[in-house]
């Protein structure tokens, strides 16, 4: 039976912040695992000759994979103010172990046929129902153990493993191409490795879940409440939900076009080798990580809206012109310099969005607040990020995807400046 613990206990907040970091860790591995090897993997379900063509399809997947994240956040953000954001957070990386399980023993298009790809869209389902109930979860549950002074700092960390994740799969390929494996047998089976290690390790996150302990917040939420988690009482807080869905437009299209679409972009569009990708792509990421924290830090200082602002006025006016230059780069350092400006600009995104919108709801529909207005937005405009472009590109007109990512952000500056500071406002202190 767990106890309550003293709020001022810094051990078991960072033990808490540790153990529903390492599960989200694994959860957005295994997310990303499919962007990360769809390169290797697109001609075994897919059996156009195009390979851009195969892309798109494996795209086309990865965006439908997105449609679920909504349905996964109503469910899971409901099941976490009802019954915990612990019994969320176990069930959720549970269900993405079997997706990724399933991936992993699914035979290819010569086997089976249109079932192939078929069987790889319904794997693809089943995890997007997971991660849409990971992220409004994960948020609600490191802001609600987070100290108050460092909130944005701890809840920073939800993106250092979230850009964790996508590190190990870029990793365990870098690995896998240039030790272990050729490049046909990267092609013919070695892309079902990373699903089988994702399979595992979501086992291991589901142990260390299992022993984490409730928020206090939830713990001692008014028990009177009855519509905890429901839609009716979710609709009181319109305001707050625009704000959600505002926010994460601009940011979560940057997010998708710099870190899953980039690896592709930079062999499609650029012109550099899967190795020379993979490993720019590793190298900027793990900068990105680190900067989280930092930026995570600042508004804890200086506010969140600053640093929202910030990304928003540099995101519409450089966007066109990294993406640009980016594009018409040969050297591998040139596009490594691009590449990290635009994520220090994301970073001012990525870093705070998910403290700010835990800070604008109450306790008894934070994670469903949080996590359904989210897994919409994320499912419109950063599921489909890749499909977009790679159609722009097959249309021959890869420019009108630079400026439709500006416009987005644009859009969400427009919300940065009109919306009140979380930090001075928020809900979780209430």
């Amino acid at each position: 039976m767990q106890k309550n613990l003293p709020e001022n206990d810094i051990s078991w907040r960072l033990k808490a912040i540790i153990g529903g970091s390492a599960g989200n860790l694994v959860e957005w591995y295994d997310w990303y695992a499919y962007s990360a090897f769809s390169l290797y993997f697109a001609n075994s379900f897919f059996p156009d000759s195009n390979p851009t063509v195969q892309l798109i399809n494996t795209a086309g997947i990865f965006a439908v994979g997105f449609l679920m994240r909504p349905i996964g956040g109503y469910i899971f953000g409901k099941l976490a103010d009802t019954k915990g954001r612990k019994e969320a957070m176990t069930l959720s990386v549970l269900l993405m172990s079997f997706g990724s399980l399933l991936i992993a023993c699914l035979p290819g298009y010569k086997s089976i046929g249109i079932a192939a790809p078929i069987l790889l869209l319904i794997a693809r389902l089943l995890q997007g129902l997971s991660v849409g109930g990971e992220y409004g979860t994960s948020a609600t549950y490191l802001s609600e153990v987070a100290i108050k002074e460092r909130r944005g700092f701890f809840s920073s960390f939800q993106y250092v493993t979230l850009i964790g994740g996508q590190l190990i799969a870029l990793g365990l390929q870098l690995i896998l191409q240039n030790i272990f494996l050729t490049d046909q047998q990267m092609h013919d089976w070695g892309w079902r490795i990373p699903f089988v290690l994702g399979a595992i390790l979501s086992l291991v996150a589901l142990y260390l879940r299992t022993h984490l302990n409730e928020t206090d917040a939830f713990k001692g939420k008014d028990k009177a409440i009855k519509k905890e988690g429901s839609l009716k009482e979710l609709m009181k807080h319109p305001k707050a939900i625009m704000t959600v869905v505002g926010l994460t437009l601009g940011g979560t299209l940057a997010f998708y076009t710099y870190t899953t679409y980039m690896q592709k972009f930079l062999v499609n569009t650029v012109g550099l080798s899967k190795y020379q990708s993979t490993i720019l792509t590793f190298c900027s990421l793990l900068i990105f990580a680190l900067l989280q924290p930092v930026f995570g830090a600042l508004s804890d200082k200086v506010g969140r809206r600053p640093l929202l602002i910030g990304f928003g006025v540099l995101g519409t006016l450089f966007t066109f012109p990294l993406l640009t230059t980016l594009s018409h780069t040969t050297g591998m350092w040139q596009a490594f310099g691009l590449l990290m400006a635009a994520l220090i600009i994301v970073s001012g995104y990525t870093s705070i969005n998910a403290v700010v919108k835990a800070e604008l709801f109450p306790v008894e529909v934070r994670a469903l607040g949080v996590g359904l207005p989210y897994s919409l937005t994320v499912a419109i405009f950063g599921g489909t990020a890749e499909y977009f472009a790679l159609w722009a590109k097959n249309l021959g007109h890869e420019s009108y995807y630079y400026w439709y990512v500006t416009a987005c952000i644009f859009i969400s500056l427009v919300i940065y400046i009109r919306m009140k500071d979380t930090k001075h406002t928020s809900l979780i202190d209430q």
